[in-house]
């Protein structure tokens, strides 16, 4: 009867929501998929934990009972990481795409061999960059974050979006399009858990109430550069990622009519711990040495 710690954190989700759907954009996974897992816990534990019908979901008295032990054995878990994470000098940084713009390696010489860093690579669907489900102490992200009031940033870089398009699309021989030239076209998206991050990178907000027209969901860079280069749609990208996605039949051009993108170093609201400070300062020192952009303040 071993319950895995994911089996706990969703099982606490479902029971502090008491909705499904509602729990899944929580934990950054389908409904679906949370679903099953239940299922499973429950069979596994040869109890059922909710009474469920097509309008309400309730504990059931089993897992009533089991709320407050889930909840020590992951706080329990938690501690334990902090202290390891603590011991070991190791801080774990999520990011999506590589940051690039000499980042990585600028920190790590202002940090010194006191602090080392563990890279994570985290999936597109958690726009977070693994803070939401405490998989990372901080990470580069793009904004605007969900929940922004669970979280500090500190501005890292500005830079325009630019439109990622196949070589032979009739776009392709201009210097620069507008946006208003890409209304109607096909756009690659990220997977909707990513939420407002998703609504950003297809310029909702700049498109006037004009519906988008999706091409393909995309997951990682690799499957963006595959997916505009067979044409199944065109892509917004930040200015500094060009050398990641300009290859294999893809050009990339300046958009017109779109708000800038912003890098972040970003952590969670309440990590007061000096570790973590040592990094957020080491990465305000390169922005205000001019290292990665534009100085800013922490949200």
């Amino acid at each position: 009867m071993d319950a895995h710690l994911r089996d706990l954190r969703y099982f606490l989700a479902v029971a502090e929501h008491l909705h499904f759907t509602r729990a899944a954009e929580a934990l950054f996974v389908s409904q679906p998929a949370l679903s099953k897992q239940i299922r499973a816990l429950e069979k596994q534990l040869r109890v059922s934990l909710f009474e469920r019908d097509h309008r309400d979901v309730r504990l059931t008295t089993a897992g009533a009972a089991l709320v407050p032990h889930a909840r020590a054995v992951l706080e329990a878990w938690q501690s334990a990481e902090r202290a390891l994470v603590a011991a070991a000098s190791t801080l774990v940084v999520g990011m999506s795409t590589a940051p690039g713009r000499g980042l990585l390696p600028a920190v790590r010489a202002r940090l010194g061999s006191g602090v080392s860093l563990h890279l994570r690579q985290i999936p597109w669907s958690d726009p977070t960059g693994g803070l939401a489900g405490d998989e990372a102490d901080a990470a580069f992200v793009w904004l605007p974050l969900p929940s922004p009031s669970r979280y500090r940033w500190l501005p890292v870089a500005t830079e325009p979006r630019l439109v990622a398009l196949p070589a032979a699309h009739r776009l392709a021989g201009r210097e620069r399009v507008d946006l208003a030239d890409l209304a109607d076209e096909p756009f690659l998206t990220l997977p909707a858990a990513a939420g407002p991050l998703r609504d950003f990178w297809l310029a909702l907000d700049e498109r006037a109430g004009r519906p988008v027209v999706v091409g393909a969901e995309i997951a990682n860079t690799e499957e963006a550069v595959e997916a505009v280069a067979a044409g199944l749609g065109v892509c917004l990208i930040a200015a500094g990622n060009t050398s990641l996605v300009a290859r294999d039949g893809v050009v990339v051009r300046p958009v017109d009519g779109l708000a800038p993108s912003r890098l972040v170093l970003a952590w969670r609201r309440d990590d007061r711990r000096p570790l973590l400070a040592t990094l957020v300062e080491a990465v305000r020192g390169l922005v205000r040495a001019g290292a990665s952009g534009p100085e800013g303040r922490s949200g």
